[in-house]
């Protein structure tokens, strides 16, 4: 079929398959995918308004066990330069994050064996007791495949026991390409198959919860396969209508093991322009300004997006490998308006909340990201004793064999 036949069926609001998906992200000059992208945008969006939300990016530890070679962010067990944040801490982050208008703490961590389920339990009742209106917005499907694993509980069980705790929805982290052959070559299959997080993208549909959806693109994929991808979660979607929102970034190579190149900003506008066609079914497509600056943030709002992401206040795992934009609220309202837009903030699930919070009273400004701790520290938290480690550091540690440093 011709570019211009595809183009038509988009303009007609038909869905596409995968081969004329395919040939559309293969052969359509890029200012077509972004005019086909723009009306699919304009089609769920009929109003100028672009949105984003205020919440922080926490991530709670960077011990990890899963290994992805993919990622600068994670340390082995035992390492020096391994932490995990007390709640004391995380309170903290919360304080600061409701002090600039923020609504969730997003909270995403590696695979730390010495975290039981019962530490996340504690964690989160321990917020909602003093933040009860505060939303959590944490744990990656393999994370809770992660959790499920320590506790030798089926994942519903997991997920209805986060659920009791406090959690209210589940971030779409750990997707990378959802298809296994790449995922082998990238050492996150043994983390979670593919199958498997969208078995608990199902599984937290089904108990309720609403979610998002991610891809990390430019590793080792082909074409085709960020397409299985893209029509795998459409296919999810049509299942259980249960995620909100769909994210896509190109993959960061500066200090990881596969190393590599980053795809251009032609590539992601482009591969953000199909992933907005394709899906149909998503009301919500993000702009990744965390991976790729505020001006092609900007420009992908003419590229499918209707969203301009978080605030943030706190990165740490793309900065890890060499990205650092950082945009606060008043930054992020000078892009949607610019461009043309109208700028709400949100909730996770779309709901506006009002106007921009620094026309509404006096907000900090934030000229860069936060980390999850300051350099040098590596201060061990004194409630991690209460809970039973499986490493051998671990057991060491709490055991007061090694003291924190």
């Amino acid at each position: 079929m011709t570019i211009d036949r595809i183009a038509d069926r988009v303009r007609a609001a038909e869905r596409l398959n995968a081969a004329d998906a395919l040939d559309l992200y293969r052969r359509a000059p890029t200012a077509l995918l972004g005019q086909l992208a723009d009306i699919v945008r304009a089609r769920k969006h009929p109003d100028p308004v672009v949105t984003y939300i205020i919440d922080r990016n926490v991530n709670y530890t960077n011990v990890c066990v899963a290994k992805c070679n993919f990622c600068a962010f994670y340390r082995p067990v035992g390492s020096p330069e391994g932490y995990v944040l007390g709640f004391d801490e995380l309170f903290r982050k919360i304080d600061e994050t409701i002090a600039v208008g923020g609504v969730q703490l997003l909270l995403q961590g590696g695979h730390n064996p010495d975290l039981p389920l019962t530490w996340y339990e504690d964690l989160f009742r321990a917020i909602k007791e003093r933040y009860p209106s505060f939303k959590l917005h944490a744990l990656s499907p393999p994370e809770v495949i992660h959790l499920s694993r320590l506790s030798q509980l089926p994942v519903p069980a997991v997920i209805d026991r986060l659920i009791a705790a406090g959690l209210d929805s589940i971030p779409g982290g750990g997707a990378e390409i959802l298809v296994d052959r790449v995922r082998a070559l990238l050492h996150c299959d043994g983390k979670a198959t593919a199958n498997e997080w969208l078995g608990v993208m199902r599984d937290a549909h089904r108990a309720g919860l609403r979610t998002t959806a991610t891809m990390m693109y430019g590793t080792v994929e082909t074409d085709e396969e960020r397409l299985e991808h893209l029509l795998r979660l459409r296919a999810l979607q049509d299942e259980t209508g249960g995620f909100t929102a769909f994210i896509t970034w190109s993959y960061q190579p500066d200090h990881t093991e596969l190393a590599g190149h980053e795809a251009t900003g032609i590539e992601y506008l482009r591969t953000l322009a199909v992933a907005r066609i394709v899906l149909d079914n998503f009301d919500n497509v993000q702009a990744s300004w965390v991976t790729q600056g505020g001006k092609v943030g900007q420009l992908s709002l003419a590229y499918g997006a209707n969203d301009m992401g978080s605030v943030m206040i706190e990165e740490n795992v793309v900065r890890a490998a060499g990205a650092s934009y950082c945009m606060d609220e008043v930054e992020i309202v000078r892009n949607i308006e610019d461009a043309g837009f109208l700028a709400k903030r949100r909730d996770m699930q779309y709901r506006i909340l009002g106007d921009p919070m620094f026309r509404e009273r006096e907000v900090p400004r934030m000229l860069e990201l936060a980390t999850a701790r300051a350099d040098g520290d590596h201060s061990t938290p004194a409630e991690l004793r209460l809970y039973p480690a499986r490493s051998g550091a671990g057991k060491k540690m709490r055991a007061g064999e090694i003291l924190p440093s």
